[in-house]
């Protein structure tokens, strides 16, 4: 029987995960291997009925440069007793798999290390590589590289965020936005600083301050009222999802902001809509103040999972898949497969990323320097003094607004 491979995909969608796919089909077809794509992710795994096909030329061609993932993906997380109980070894030996390779972020990662251990007690060494897959864009790849699917989605993010602001100017409204990112706020940066909001709250600006739902309020206020005093009566402000691991639950609960926890202990952020709790927290703010202003919430978030991966993308992902041949080849496993600026493939082994928990902690946003800086010091908008006085005819205390003073900058 020829040597096989097996690919899974595990948490949410990213555009280019079917280049990757396709990319690896292609390849190890090419070199004499069989493909096996795993539907449901690791649960598959844990199924004495795996679900799983053989990946021919025709699928790798027909889907590489679409978006979504042709293997049914899962958020599956197998617990010590799915090992011992449940784990289907006759799949690897009746299939003679030799490489396990897992599309996905850190939780991804951290489970195919357990998989690759446990074969190999059981004396059946089997190789895994990692192909690191995010919208976030917060795995610690060096030279600030991004993760596969942050630029498509930026992409598709950045073109719903300038229809918001152009409906904004033209209803003369203000837009309040939130977008993805469990724990960094590269997706909201880079929407945000693409369509020059005039304010943009990432979880990264609080590096002197702890983050609160004051803070956050003020500094969306603080916009607004610079607007005005700038006779700019449209606007919209970016806010990362990822400011809502940061805040203190008492405050969430005294807010009436309420949410569950998937089994790996994450806010489901899903299925709550940050973009309505704000506004309304907003809405109410302002008019409190007396301040007239119409706000209008807007999420983007999934609909930037599954968009067609950009040409970025289709040729980033593209190297990721072949990379994963020429690693295999090198006998290279345990780890994720990086491939640089020039195109130079190397392992990223993840025993050397991980912390002392096990897990691989986030990559943040650069606030001291690059983008982040530069929009931060001249395209946002916000109170400073020189705006006092202007400002007192909205609010008494305008250094409450101060975005300086707001972060401790």
């Amino acid at each position: 029987m020829k040597d096989s491979v097996i690919i899974l995909a595990g948490g949410g969608p990213a555009p280019g995960i079917n280049t990757v796919i396709g990319s690896i089909t292609k390849t190890f077809i090419s070199k004499g291997f069989r493909v096996l794509g795993l539907h449901g992710g690791y649960s598959g795994l844990f199924s004495e009925n795996a679900n799983f096909e053989e990946l021919g030329f025709n699928v790798a061609d027909r889907y590489f440069n679409r978006g979504g993932s042709y293997l049914q993906m899962s958020r599956f997380k197998p617990t010590d007793k799915d090992f011992e109980d449940n784990f289907n070894l006759s799949l690897f030996k009746d299939n003679n798999i030799r490489l396990l390779v897992t599309i996905g972020g850190d939780d991804t990662a951290s489970t195919a290390n357990r998989v690759a251990k446990f074969l190999e007690s059981r004396n059946y060494p089997i190789k895994n590589i990692h192909v690191p897959k995010t919208i976030d864009n917060d795995l610690p790849l060096p030279d600030n590289a991004p993760t596969f699917g942050f630029n498509s989605a930026k992409d598709e993010g950045a073109r719903i965020a300038r229809t918001i602001y152009e409906d904004a100017r033209t209803s003369g409204n203000w837009m309040l936005v939130a977008a993805m990112g469990r724990s960094a706020g590269h997706l909201a940066l880079g929407i945000g600083a693409a369509c020059h909001y005039p304010m943009i709250i990432i979880p990264e600006m609080f590096d002197k301050t702890r983050i609160t739902v004051e803070k956050i309020i003020a500094l969306a206020i603080s916009s607004i009222i610079k607007r005005k005093i700038l006779g700019i009566d449209y606007g919209a402000v970016m806010i990362s999802e990822g400011v809502f691991h940061e805040l203190d639950t008492d405050e969430l609960v005294a807010r009436g902001i309420k949410f569950s926890y998937d089994e790996h202990g994450h806010p489901e952020l899903g299925k709550v809509s940050k973009a309505v709790l704000f506004n309304d927290i907003i809405e109410k703010e302002l008019k409190d103040m007396g301040i007239k202003v119409k706000t209008r919430p807007v999420e983007i978030g999934y609909d930037v999972r599954c968009n067609d991966p950009v040409a970025y993308d289709l040729t980033y992902c593209s190297q990721l898949g072949m990379g994963v041949y020429s690693l295999y080849s090198a006998g290279a496993t345990g780890c994720m497969v990086y491939v640089d600026a020039a195109g130079k493939v190397s392992p990223l082994y993840l025993k050397d990323l991980q912390d002392a928990s096990g897990k691989i902690p986030p990559r943040k946003v650069d606030i001291n320097g690059g983008l982040a800086r530069s929009f931060y010091e001249n395209i946002v908008q916000y109170i400073t003094p020189e705006d006092y006085e202007a400002a007192r005819k909205y609010f008494p205390e305008p250094e409450k607004y101060d975005f300086r003073r707001i972060l401790g900058w």
